[in-house]
């Protein structure tokens, strides 16, 4: 392994035993490894953050299977290149074509991938820090299994550290003391490749001591110093995103414009910016200012329509109108609180009285019965339960502290007042 490569470069693994995270995909008994090991593996979409093993994941699967592997980026490659690739695919048996970044590929580009896939000519494994849903074509993606890869744990770099620091020591002769890890693991953010580049940027400021000693301080001074250097692949295109949702969120829509114009200038992709303030008007504002999802959902239609560059304008607005507008979690909340339910009590039985009963014998075995229409009530309403029996009672939407949640909370007071404490 040379010395020149990049750390993370140097340290890709080689097999499944030296990959570290994903335990739900590739430990003991996991889907993904049990089809590695069968040999028989199907096309793929690798969802999931950068830095957490999607391309390593795809080059052990070729080294497992033994086949031709063939390599491209969405970037940088058209609908010439893959075409080339499946006619080298047709001679090769087995061949595994891998595509970094694939929801950066074209509906054309993708349309190109689909005879191959679907005959078998090739085994396609895509890697994508997009939900696939959205930048998939449904064709192909009906074709291909999709696995959601996890951002790595504090466990999981400890132990990248420690490869990493132990491969420097031998690599360089040197001793490398690690008294405090904290900011070296908050700077990787869940990303093994951050990780490496922070620790690889420290020792080579360093180079010329026999024993470097690794604090906070001295990583972040570091860090900041040299931040052009430790960026150059681009991962601050997830810092920047992640600044600009959190300066909406806390209703700075100076903060927001600013990051949204560094966006613009780095040509960051319209629909990604729009993509994430449509999330962010249900998960942070919800019904609070439920105009803020429709709002959001109309940028991301107009940007389609109007293209580049006068659709800045319009990410501005809308960026402008959630910065300022009133916050709340409350829907948020309530889906997390109900999956936890869902998680802990599995599936419970729907109550007979609201099942549906199509049947003369679905009516006869209690289907339905004692179901009261709420139109045929007062104010549309009637005191029935709704929740299985073993957790009726649980309140899941607890409304925020704004004006138009305080109206809901009335009316949701005024209504249960025998079941729910609003």
């Amino acid at each position: 392994m040379t010395s020149f490569q990049p750390l993370a470069e140097q340290l890709r693994p080689q097999t499944l035993k030296q990959f570290i995270g994903q335990e739900h995909l590739t430990g003991k008994n996991a889907i993904l490894r049990k089809a590695i090991e069968s040999g028989n593996i199907p096309s793929m979409i690798l969802w999931g953050p950068p830095g957490v093993g999607k391309t390593t994941l795809a080059y052990i699967i070729s080294q497992q299977l033994q086949s031709p592997f063939y390599t491209m980026s969405a970037i940088s490659s058209g609908v010439k290149d893959v075409r080339n690739v499946i006619l080298q695919a047709k001679a090769r048996n087995n061949a595994i074509l891998f595509i970094d970044e694939i929801h950066r590929f074209s509906k054309s580009q993708q349309d190109s991938l689909l005879g191959a896939v679907e005959k078998g000519i090739l085994t396609l494994i895509g890697a994508t820090t997009e939900n696939p849903s959205f930048e998939v074509i449904s064709p192909l993606l009906s074709r291909c299994q999709v696995y959601i890869l996890k951002p790595l744990e504090k466990d999981h770099l400890l132990q990248l550290l420690s490869v990493a620091k132990q491969h420097l020591e031998q690599q360089k002769n040197i001793k490398i003391n690690i008294k405090e890890d904290e900011a070296l693991l908050r700077i990787s953010g869940g990303d093994a490749r951050k990780l490496f580049n922070a620790l690889e940027l420290i020792t080579n400021c360093e180079d010329n001591k026999s024993e470097i000693i690794i604090d906070n301080e001295k990583t972040l001074n570091v860090i900041q110093e040299n931040l052009a250097i430790y960026d150059k692949s681009g991962e601050m295109h997830y810092d920047i995103i992640s600044a600009f949702i959190k300066s909406m969120r806390g209703s700075d829509p100076n903060a927001a414009v600013y990051w949204l114009a560094r966006m613009v200038e780095a040509g960051e992709d319209p629909k990604f910016i729009a993509r994430r303030m449509v999330i962010l008007a249900s998960e942070d504002i919800g019904n609070a200012n439920p105009n803020a999802l429709l709002l959001a959902n109309a940028c991301f239609d107009a940007i389609n329509k109007i293209g580049w560059p006068e659709g800045r304008i319009i990410l501005s607005q809308t960026a402008i109108y959630l910065a300022s507008s009133p916050k709340s979690n409350s829907v948020y909340m309530a889906i997390s609180d109900a999956q936890n339910i869902v998680s802990k009590t599995g599936d419970l039985p729907v109550p007979l009285h609201i099942r549906n009963a199509p049947t003369k014998l679905m009516k006869d075995i209690g289907y339905g019965k004692n179901y009261k229409y709420a139109h045929q009530y007062d104010n549309n309403f009637v005191d029935l339960e709704f929740l299985p029996e073993n957790i009726k009672g649980n309140k899941f939407y607890e409304p925020g502290n704004n004006p138009r949640e305080n109206d809901i909370r009335a009316r949701l007071k005024a209504l249960w007042k025998k079941k729910y404490d609003y």
